[in-house]
């Protein structure tokens, strides 16, 4: 922790002092920036304590936004704070330009952190907030003032320079938290639930204004979240986790159409699971489609699958169908108006790109 003029304390994360790593010019989109290798965390005993992590390897490149997904306990905050330096692996390494830097403190890492909380000092102004922790790395007065001006235009909190936290919203908050940890220059913004304490619509806002920061500034992020739909509406890739594994690493389009395992195609977005006897196969096997994949089948054309209509929910711009078939409960998304009586017996189909055979 490290103490603001008048004794109230910051985050570690909130300050870089990236003694280790000498300013370099940032790469390409495409090169490898973070790898995390063969890393497993214990907590305890290395034998019977609790195991978070086990057996990770993630490669993060340059100038992504990049998502740890996943539930509750399934260990991507875990991960995060590794890679902040706030947690050291048990085993395996993390690797920045190449440098194994899991023994380095977080202050020797040229990252920063914003915290679910943000973190703010309540007692000063938003320009005093964000320029703190480039008074911490001794940056020359002018250099500070120029760079906080930078930042406050970036977030588009200028007008607000000389405001108190408690004077702010949430987003406005939150704002400032981004351009004080922008505003050392890091290679690496890590993103710990930070949109979590807002309101929905707030929320919506909130993350296109961190893709477009992420653009524009070129750094990678790397967020955490339990929110499927945050997740694929920003990144460019997403590792999905659960129970301290990583279940699937991909774009949000790859993930979203290809789920490798049931655990994947139920978390993420809707998807129906039927299983392989439904449609006249091995029993053993389990099938996902995505409810908007799914048609009513016209009159002469084989379905793939006959049920019986359980419910009909016009929302708009579709309708949802409620279906059972044989043991299997299956949601379809149908354009449109569709009036259907429960009861009513329906033949279903899907072209074939829509079918995923999973692996467990």
């Amino acid at each position: 922790m490290v103490s603001s003029p008048s004794g109230a304390t910051a985050p570690t994360a909130a300050i870089v002092m990236p003694s280790a790593f000498p300013v370099t010019a940032p790469g390409t989109q495409g090169d490898r920036l973070i790898e995390i290798a063969g890393v497993e965390k214990v907590f305890g005993d290395p034998n019977t304590g609790h195991r978070a992590l086990e057996a990770i390897n993630i490669s993060i490149m340059e100038k992504e936004f990049f998502t740890l997904l996943g539930p509750s306990g399934c260990g991507k905050t875990t991960l995060l704070r590794m890679i902040a330096g706030f947690e050291n692996p048990t085993t395996g390494e993390i690797r920045l330009h190449g440098k194994d830097v899991a023994a380095l403190p977080p202050r020797e890492r040229p990252v920063n952190m914003v915290f679910q909380n943000y973190a703010l000092f309540p007692h000063l102004t938003v320009y005093q907030n964000v320029a703190f922790g480039l008074e911490m790395l001794n940056w020359k007065k002018a250099d500070i003032t120029a760079r906080v001006d930078e930042m406050l235009s970036l977030v588009k909190l200028s007008q607000f320079r000389g405001r108190k936290p408690t004077q702010l919203s949430g987003g406005q908050q939150q704002r400032v938290a981004l351009a004080r940890a922008l505003a050392p220059r890091p290679q690496v913004l890590l993103l710990d639930e930070p949109l979590s304490a807002l309101d929905l619509k707030l929320r919506k806002e909130m993350q296109f204004e961190l893709k477009r920061l992420q653009r524009e500034t070129g750094i990678t992020f790397v967020l955490v979240t339990h929110d499927q739909e945050e997740a694929l509406a920003m990144s460019d890739r997403l590792a999905v986790m659960n129970t301290g594994r990583v279940q699937q690493v991909g774009t949000p389009e790859e993930v979203y159409d290809q789920p490798r395992n049931r655990f994947v195609a139920d978390f993420i977005g809707e998807a129906n699971l039927i299983h392989g006897a439904t449609l006249g196969r091995n029993a053993d096997v389990m099938v996902a489609v995505r409810p908007e994949r799914i048609e009513l089948t016209m009159p002469g054309f084989q379905p793939r699958i006959r049920g019986v209509v359980e419910a009909a929910t016009f929302l708009g711009s579709d309708t949802l169908l409620e279906i059972r078939a044989g043991e299997d409960r299956l949601r379809a998304r149908i354009r449109g108006a569709v009036r259907l009586e429960p009861g009513t017996n329906v033949g279903l189909s899907w072209p074939d790109d829509a079918e995923r055979l999973l692996a467990d």
